[in-house]
Formats: C-alpha cells, structure tokens, sequence
C-alpha cells in the first residue's frame, strides 16, 4: 500500500523559510515525477515544484521560481521542498504527490495516483 506522510507546515512571517518532508512508502520514486501541490482555501489544488527523479529537472510554478526548491533525498524515499522568503499568499495546505509517469511532469493534480494528507503552512505579516 502506498502511503506519503508530510511533515515540516507550521507557521512562520513573511521572508521566513520553512523545509517540507515527505516520506514514501509501498513504492519507490524511480523514473517518474514526485513533488508538491498547495491548495489555499477557496482554490483549486495547484502543482507548486515537481521533479522528474530519472533526470533531476524540475518544474516550478511561476510564482515560486527562485525561492522554492524541491529535491528527492539521496535514500530515495523522501521528497523534500525548500521554501524561503515566504509571502502571505503562500498561506495553503501542502500536498506531497507521487507517481506521475509523465517526464514532462504535468503539474495538474489529476496527473498524479498518490497524494499525502497535507501539511498546513501559514504565512503572516
């Protein structure tokens, strides 16, 4: 059975940084993608940074290029996302997802199997 558990959400003010860690099991990360997905309330779920773990390239919504950086662990395990300088408008439920087979790495959620629980980020002035 695969199940993905996150950890890392908490509250912090803006510019800080927070660290996301997702562990996987019942399913290794191979040649497919994994990251992350937030969903603010009254929104849809959104993919935010996702890597094609065959090559390492990833992908990046707009708004987080340059601040967000997702990574796989050396254990193959774990997914992890750096956030810093974070804003207010980052405030969401984060998901970390896996199993995409797509190497383009489709950042809609319908395009990923596995899904966690989410971890709640707040993000305040």
């Amino acid at each position: 059975q695969v199940q993905l558990v996150e950890s890392g959400g908490g509250s912090v003010q803006a510019g800080g940084s927070l660290r996301l860690s997702c562990a996987v099991s019942g399913m290794t990360l191979s040649w497919q993608c994994v990251g992350w997905f937030r969903q603010a309330a009254g929104k849809e779920r959104e993919g935010v940074a996702i890597i094609y773990t065959g090559t390492g390239r990833p992908y990046y919504a707009d708004s987080v290029k340059g601040r967000f950086t997702v990574s796989q662990g050396s254990s193959d395990a774990n997914v992890y996302l750096q956030m810093n300088s974070l804003k207010t408008e980052n405030t969401a439920v984060y998901f970390c997802a896996a199993g995409g087979d797509d190497s383009r790495c489709c950042p809609y959620y319908p395009c990923f199997p596995y899904f966690g629980q989410g971890t709640p980020v707040t993000v305040s002035s």
